[in-house]
């Protein structure tokens, strides 16, 4: 859902956040808003809801200022992550009795649980411009575990930055009509690299994968390429990977695993998720056997059955059958509501 809204104008300098609120209430939170002498025209505000995520398009030009005290945050306890990505302007954040500032092309974090007054200032344009991501902490703290002070500012001129923003603008307009399901795997993507990013500044250092670690991957990456191939042995990926077959069985088993199994676990997950997205006029079973790496339909169906408790076939119709009820519910639905 995308919107676009006035929320400040000259009936007050001092609101309260339900000019906020009327964004999106599931994750506003309260504070005080200021702004010097604007009109309705002074400040705009677009959004784009994704899941319980919002993207905000600020646009301000009068000095625009939001204090929150620990009396709103008991307030209303709402546990909130703002990114803020400064397009134009600039950003002053007070926190903790310091200061930080985030410039043109800077990015920043602020957090709902802790008190801070946040100053948007204008360029020489008279004009301040911002992209806001306002995301619960229980869903940021999915990507990056660590803890980030409140203010916490990078200059992030180019680079990965520019390759969230841009994933960002593509979620923003409605031009492409996207599904639910494409925004949330984007917004995702964009959250995955900028955790990769703030990781690696002072503090928040990604621990270095070891020796072991990368050959374990390399190994790992070489069975899912010729995971169709009924020859893959131990001896071949080790091989391909340069190290022995004793190394490559080590690697494995500090992770539960033996070669054999994980092949095989490999295979028939793969397999499943064939089986359950596809239909006998697309591609048969012993298709899909053979090209995940069995030796033999007859095989594939005994070991399919051993880890499913059922045939490939029977898997396969319970999975079309279930898609058929799934459709057939959505399309009846609406009839139900408006009776």
């Amino acid at each position: 859902m995308q919107d676009s809204v006035t929320v400040l104008h000259r009936e007050s300098n001092r609101l309260a956040a339900n000019s906020y609120t009327r964004i999106d209430p599931r994750i506003a939170y309260e504070g005080e808003c200021h702004i010097e002498g604007g009109d309705k025209d002074d400040v705009s505000i677009e959004r784009k809801t994704v899941g319980s995520c919002s993207i905000l398009h600020v646009k301000t030009k009068k000095p625009l200022a939001f204090n929150r005290s620990w009396h709103h945050i008991r307030s209303d306890a709402i546990d909130v992550v703002t990114l803020w990505f400064v397009k134009q302007g600039g950003l002053k954040i007070h926190h903790g009795g310091k200061a930080t500032i985030a410039r043109a092309g800077d990015f920043a974090i602020t957090k709902s649980m802790s008190p801070c007054l946040i100053e948007r200032s204008l360029d020489s344009q008279s004009t301040h411009e911002s992209v806001n991501v306002l995301i619960p902490a229980h869903v940021f703290r999915k990507f990056i575990s660590g803890d980030i002070a409140n203010g916490f500012t990078i200059a992030a001129e180019g680079g990965l930055f520019a390759t969230v923003e841009r994933i960002l603008a593509d979620i923003f307009p409605n031009h492409e009509k996207m599904s639910e399901r494409t925004e949330n795997l984007l917004l995702e993507s964009a959250l995955s690299v900028l955790s990769d990013t703030i990781q690696e500044h002072k503090g928040l250092t990604k621990q270095k994968e070891s020796v072991s670690e990368k050959r374990l991957k390399t190994a790992l990456n070489f069975i899912d390429v010729h995971l169709s191939d009924p020859k893959l042995s131990n001896v071949r990926v080790a091989e391909a990977c340069g190290i022995s077959p004793r190394y490559l069985s080590f690697l494995l088993n500090k992770q539960g695993l033996s070669f054999a199994d994980y092949v095989k676990e490999k295979r028939l997950e793969v397999a499943s998720r064939w089986l359950s997205s596809s239909s006998p006029s697309e591609i048969t079973i012993a298709e899909i056997a053979f090209r995940v790496g069995f030796k033999s339909p007859a095989h594939f169906s005994r070991i399919f059955k051993q880890a499913y408790e059922k045939g490939p076939r029977e898997y396969r119709s319970e999975c079309i059958a279930v898609k058929h009820y799934s459709s057939s519910s959505f399309v009846s639905e609406p009839n139900s509501l408006a009776s």
